[in-house]
């Protein structure tokens, strides 16, 4: 561990020299105000479980993450201090044995300047030397002493303690916030440093790169867009709410509707009360239409808007669905739809029974009703999926939402704050 101290006018400067000296990956341990500036006391590859080995503190409440790195900054101003006075003390018992070895050169040193018993000076230089580097000699062994006690302590600890404090904590919030054990550790083996809460920072600004957002919204792009995904994925609301922002935006000439689910009885009668609600067409693939005499009838239309059926992937139709899609001569983007209530198996095994169809991006559905958010980001992650909307609630078309990486890590945090604060429920016997 590198522990630096630095002054500046301001704390801007300040911290422009932190960061060109030490980098993006420094840890700042104290900071106060001094006379002319501010002092900042940083370190590298900080490490708060060796520090509390080190201090004899290894309980976190008996002290926080903060006091614990305060007390390594006050360790290494002493330890500066004591550098200080012994090279200071070792320079002036040099200075003196020069002076009393060779008057001439201190003569001519206006700072050393002889009094008038000084001619004595020589016959006394014999009995003095010896005692001078015994000065010496005592300061630079309680300087390696002192050097040897802070290099050996962080060793020592390291061998005890293995994993460090901030890498365990930081790993159990991320399995609360939803993630799979083994991603909760990856992430907290590459983003622990420092103090807990800079390095919960770290991880969620890392899960947030991992994600990919689109651009522009469909509507004001345009194109022919097919939902697929598991039966109550939420696929036919999802597109009532896209449906319903198109129109507000574009008015209802230029929008069409087109579902693909003939298998089940009455599974269009939602897309149609959407498409009398909207003023929009809807039509139906059928044994006398298919999918691409429909799109030709609907050319003239800038937004075309699919829905599928939710089947087993055993079934037939499922497979019918996805040849359609597959085989049609119009450029259709297909999107996934995943429900944010589906377990992290479940959103896994779905991605791949669906990416066969060269998948465009996802629309993740039912955030309101997920307990966690953590299990969806690790699907996007795993998948790299491009996210177009995320809804999370029922209403049209208000709970309809642009898809952005840093909003949705967001929501996971307030998601698991709210988590915490939620009281535990009470078994019936108690």
């Amino acid at each position: 561990m590198k522990v630096k101290r630095f002054f500046a006018p301001s704390m801007a400067q300040a911290l422009r020299l932190v960061r060109d000296e030490m980098g993006s990956d420094a840890v700042i341990l104290s900071n106060r105000r001094v006379d002319n500036g501010v002092e900042i006391v940083t370190a590298l590859n900080y490490n708060e479980g060796e520090v509390r080995a080190q201090f004899g503190v290894p309980d976190p409440a008996a002290l926080n993450s903060g006091r614990v790195a305060a007390l390594q900054a006050e360790h290494h101003l002493r330890l500066e201090g004591e550098l200080g006075r012994a090279r200071s003390h070792i320079r002036d018992v040099r200075e003196r044995a020069t002076a009393r070895q060779n008057p001439s050169v201190a003569a001519a040193t206006p700072a050393a300047q002889p009094e008038p018993v000084a001619p004595a000076a020589p016959a006394a230089v014999d009995p003095v030397q010896p005692e001078a580097w015994a000065e010496m000699r005592a300061e630079i062994h309680s300087l390696r002493e002192l050097l040897q006690g802070r290099a050996s302590a962080p060793a020592s600890s390291a061998l005890s303690e293995r994993v460090s404090l901030v890498e365990k904590r930081l790993q159990e919030r991320l399995q609360d916030l939803g993630l799979s054990r083994e991603l909760s550790g990856s992430l907290a083996g590459e983003h622990a440093q420092g103090r807990l809460d800079n390095s919960w920072k770290s991880a969620l600004k890392g899960i947030a790169t991992s994600l990919v957002a689109e651009g522009r919204e469909w509507m004001d792009r345009g194109g022919i867009y097919a939902m697929v995904g598991a039966t109550g994925a939420g696929k036919t609301t999802t597109l009532g709410k896209l449906a319903a922002r198109y129109v507000l935006k574009y008015g209802a000439d230029s929008v069409a509707l087109i579902t693909t689910d003939r298998y089940r009885v009455a599974a269009h009668e939602q897309l149609f009360v959407f498409g009398r609600i909207l003023g929009v067409p809807v039509r139906v693939v059928d044994e006398s239409n298919n999918l691409d005499s429909l799109l030709d009838e609907l050319s003239d239309k800038r937004l075309v808007l699919i829905d599928t059926a939710g089947l087993n992937a055993s079934d037939r139709g499922w497979q019918e669905q996805m040849d359609e899609l597959a085989s049609s001569r119009h450029p259709i983007q297909t999107y996934l739809l995943m429900a944010a209530t589906s377990q992290a198996r479940i959103m896994k095994s779905t991605w791949h029974l669906y990416k066969m169809m060269g998948l465009a991006g996802c629309v993740i559905t039912k955030l309101d009703e997920a307990l966690t958010v953590g299990e969806v980001l690790e699907f996007i992650m795993d998948s790299q999926l491009p996210m177009a909307y995320y809804t999370d609630g029922q209403k049209i078309p208000q709970d309809l939402h642009r898809a952005g990486a840093g909003a949705l890590v967001k929501l996971a945090v307030r998601r698991l704050q709210a988590l915490a604060e939620t009281p535990p429920l009470l078994s019936k016997g108690a």
